[in-house]
C-alpha cells in the first residue's frame, strides 16, 4: 500500500513539475521575479518528491535486510532526510517570495520596476538556499549509522546477522531548536502568504474605491474577495497539508508511534502533497499563466512535429 502511494505521488509530482516547467520556462513568464520564484519552486518540488521516493525505497531495502555497503548506508542516513527537509523548506519560502512580490506589485502599481524585481529575485535565489542549509547544518553531523552483529545458536549451527541502524542524537536544547526551526519554516511563509493576500484584496479595493466613486469601499472589498479568493484558499490549504509535519515532530514526546503506524505514515505522506500542487495553485487560477502554458505547449508540439 505504501509503495503504491509513493509511486502515485512520484508520478503526480512529476506531472505537476513537467506542466509547471512548460509554463515557467517561457521567457514571458519570467519577465518579473514572480515567474523566477515559481520556476525555482517547480524544480524544488520535483526534487522534493524525488528525494521522498528515494527515502522510501531506501527504508524498504534497509528493513528487507538487503545487503548494502556500510558507506552507502551512512551516506543515506546522514544526507537523505536533511536534503529532503531543505527542499521542502525552500518550496514554502519560494511561495512566500511570490506572495511578497504580488503585494509589492499592487502597492507600486505602474511604478513597479520589472528590472529591479528580476535583480532582487536572482539574489534571493542564491541567498535563500544558503540560509535554509545553514539552519539545517547540524542535521548530518548529529546523524550516524551503527552496525550491530548478532550471533544466533540454532539447531543447524551458528548464524550471524548484521543490522544497521540510523540513529539521531539530539541534546534537549537542539531538540527545541529543531522544533523552533520547523515552526519558523512553516508559520512564517504561511503568515506572509496570508497577509499578502489580505493586503492585495484590501489594497486593490481601496484603489478602485478612489477611482470608482459610485460604489462603496465595502462593495469593492467584497468584489475583491470573490475575485482573489484563491489567494486566501491556497495558503490555508498548504498549511493544513503541511501541518502533519508539526504533528510528526511532536509525536515522540507524546505517543508511541509503533502502536499507530498508519496514523504516522498517513500524516507523513499528506505533508508532501503541497509539492504536487504548484501547477494547480499558481498556474490554473491565473489567466496569464494559463495563456503562457498554452503558448509554450503549442511551441513544444511544433518542435516535435518538425523533428519528425
Amino acid at each position: 500500500m505504501s509503495a503504491a502511494l509513493t509511486i502515485i505521488m512520484f508520478i503526480g509530482g512529476f506531472i505537476n513539475s513537467a506542466l509547471s516547467y512548460i509554463t515557467f520556462q517561457n521567457k514571458e513568464s519570467r519577465k518579473i521575479g514572480c515567474g523566477m520564484y515559481l520556476l525555482a519552486s517547480t524544480i524544488t518540488s520535483l526534487l522534493t518528491i524525488s528525494i521522498f521516493t528515494v527515502k522510501f525505497w531506501f527504508l524498504v531495502l534497509t528493513h528487507m535486510k538487503v545487503s548494502m555497503n556500510f558507506s552507502v548506508m551512512l551516506a543515506g542516513c546522514k544526507l537523505i532526510e536533511p536534503i529532503l527537509k531543505m527542499f521542502l523548506y525552500l518550496d514554502t519560502w519560494f511561495n512566500a517570495c511570490v506572495a511578497i512580490e504580488r503585494a509589492i506589485n499592487v502597492s507600486q502599481g505602474v511604478k513597479f520596476n520589472k528590472t529591479k524585481s528580476k535583480w532582487i529575485a536572482r539574489r534571493v535565489l542564491i541567498i535563500l538556499p544558503i540560509c535554509v542549509m545553514g539552519s539545517l547544518i547540524h542535521e548530518p553531523i548529529k546523524r550516524n549509522a551503527f552496525e550491530f552483529k548478532i550471533e544466533r545458536n540454532e539447531t543447524q549451527g551458528n548464524t550471524r546477522e548484521n543490522y544497521i541502524y540510523c540513529i539521531t542524537r539530539y541534546s534537549p536544547s537542539l531538540e527545541n531548536y529543531n522544533t523552533s526551526i520547523l515552526f519558523f519554516h512553516l508559520i512564517i511563509p504561511f503568515s506572509i502568504n496570508l497577509f499578502s493576500a489580505l493586503y492585495i484584496i484590501f489594497g486593490v479595493a481601496r484603489q478602485r474605491s478612489n477611482v470608482q466613486r459610485g460604489r462603496t469601499y465595502q462593495e469593492h472589498v467584497q468584489e475583491q474577495f470573490k475575485e482573489h479568493k484563491q489567494l486566501l484558499i491556497s495558503p490555508l490549504v498548504l498549511i493544513i497539508l503541511a501541518s502533519p509535519r508539526v504533528v510528526i515532530a511532536l509525536l515522540p514526546g507524546c505517543i508511541d508511534v509503533s502502536k499507530n503506524p498508519w496514523l504516522y505514515l498517513s500524516a507523513y505522506f499528506i505533508s508532501f502533497i503541497p509539492s504536487m500542487l504548484v501547477f494547480i495553485i499558481f498556474v490554473l487560477p491565473s489567466s496569464s499563466y494559463k495563456k503562457k502554458f498554452k503558448e509554450s505547449l503549442a511551441s513544444w508540439q511544433q518542435r516535435c512535429c518538425r523533428r519528425r
